[in-house]
């Protein structure tokens, strides 16, 4: 595999969008600045240190300004920078690269057989990895630029749905390949700003339960990652008790119980979110 300290920088765009992510930003952009040959850092007005620290790793900043609508902030960026380079990599702010996948995705990128990649990212809560629980996700992260765009699920989208793409999914022109080395997934804000974040995130699901999906990527039992949990999710969202088999699927059936407090707080924070995005669309019905 490539030599992750090789002086010379890998040839692909790393795309990090931010809003106050003072506290997760430096360990991300330790992990590609040097690495990566451009990184751009697309910020949402942020009051703390954000800018601050991004200029300080050498990163490019610019702001995306929402008012409601499409596209929202990765696909604003992925349609109007011009990138230095063909392979666009996405990572959150609490996303962190190591060594292993940062070699294989250097190795990855200078074959002509994919135009994308999935890549596989492990969930860390409260200073804990949560092996159990069936948290690990599969995002389809690292694709070729004008390759790969975010499915637009609904019109209804307002600035009190975040800026930012939450389920929607990055769909690939062309062929696809899996990685096989995690990206660590590891979020240090205070669950204050948690809760908060995923407040603009249940006004977004309840809209989309609301006016219905027309996503790009269809609901496959028999799919990839992101097309199996749209299914189940189509499947018992609308079942009495949604949030509660929620809970008991990751605590109990996926054995979340066996990753301590942390595992018992994130599935309650689970089962919390879908209960809130069900009673916001009952809101929203009920208006009606």
């Amino acid at each position: 595999m490539t030599d992750v300290s090789d002086e010379k920088p890998v040839p692909v765009s790393v795309l990090i969008p931010t809003r106050n992510e003072e506290s997760n930003l430096p360990r991300c952009l330790d992990a590609v600045a040097g690495w990566a040959d451009e990184v751009l850092v697309v910020d949402s007005q942020s009051t703390d240190d954000t800018i601050e620290i991004a200029e300080g790793y050498g990163a490019e900043v610019i702001q995306f300004e929402y008012d409601g609508g499409w596209p929202k902030k990765r696909q604003w960026a992925l349609d109007t920078y011009d990138f230095d380079n063909e392979w666009i990599l996405l990572l959150d702010a609490d996303e962190i690269l190591l060594d292993p996948i940062k070699s294989e995705i250097a190795e990855a990128i200078q074959t002509d057989e994919y135009d994308g990649y999935w890549l596989r990212f492990q969930l860390h809560f409260l200073g804990r990895p949560l092996r159990h629980g069936g948290f690990d996700l599969w995002k389809l992260y690292l694709f070729r630029h004008g390759k790969g765009r975010y499915e637009r699920r609904f019109e209804g989208q307002d600035e009190s749905m975040s800026d930012i793409e939450i389920h929607e999914h990055v769909v690939v022109d062309g062929e696809v390949g899996r990685l096989q080395h995690p990206v660590r997934h590891e979020n240090w804000n205070s669950l204050y700003r948690y809760i908060e974040k995923h407040n603009e995130y249940s006004e977004w699901e309840a809209t989309l339960y609301h006016e219905g999906d027309s996503g790009a990527v269809e609901p496959d039992l028999f799919g990839n990652q992101a097309q199996r949990r749209r299914w189940l999710k189509d499947l018992l969202v609308r079942v009495p008790g949604f949030p509660l088999i929620t809970f008991l699927y990751h605590y109990v059936l996926r054995l979340g119980f066996l990753d301590g407090k942390p595992g018992f707080i994130y599935c309650v924070l689970k089962g919390v979110q879908r209960f809130h995005a069900k009673a916001k669309w009952y809101e929203l019905e009920a208006r009606e």
